[in-house]
């Protein structure tokens, strides 16, 4: 079944699995989701992936994966953002997830740091950028 699949759509279903294996207990899954922003930047789709759980198991889960049409963002010029606001690659990489619309939590897995980590970036790029907020962040890097 996967084989037919697009690619993007298939590493979001496995990373669910993943996760699933996880947290086994159902109250776990309640606050689960992920979230994946693919295809032409002209037309990007947000993929939204939940497991839904089964008394009899994780193997007996279910997977559903949401998509989305999301309208064209400004395009996030990277360099220029970077020497602007003289961030470091790994404030970068974050800053590149959050403009995705990532949290902290799905910033840390993708980048494999912890979430706290992840927080301090923002902390750091939030004194760079002069924001209080994430989307203070947004708003300052999208205009820069």
């Amino acid at each position: 079944m996967y084989d037919v699949l697009p690619t993007a759509l298939t590493e979001l279903c496995n990373e669910i699995i993943k996760t699933l294996h996880v947290r086994t207990e159902a109250k776990d899954w309640e606050q689960f989701e992920l979230k994946r922003v693919v295809g032409n930047p002209n037309q990007p789709i947000l993929f939204r992936g939940f497991g839904l759980p089964d008394r009899s198991g994780a193997q007996h889960a279910r997977l559903v994966v949401m998509m989305e049409e999301r309208s064209r963002k400004q395009d996030l010029n990277a360099e220029h953002v970077r020497e602007r606001f003289q961030l470091t690659n790994r404030e970068q990489s974050v800053l590149e997830h959050l403009a995705r619309g990532w949290t902290n939590k799905e910033i840390a897995n993708g980048l494999h740091i912890t979430e706290q980590t992840v927080k301090a970036h923002i902390q750091h790029v939030k004194q760079k950028t002069n924001a209080t907020t994430r989307t203070g962040i947004l708003v300052q890097i999208f205009n820069a």
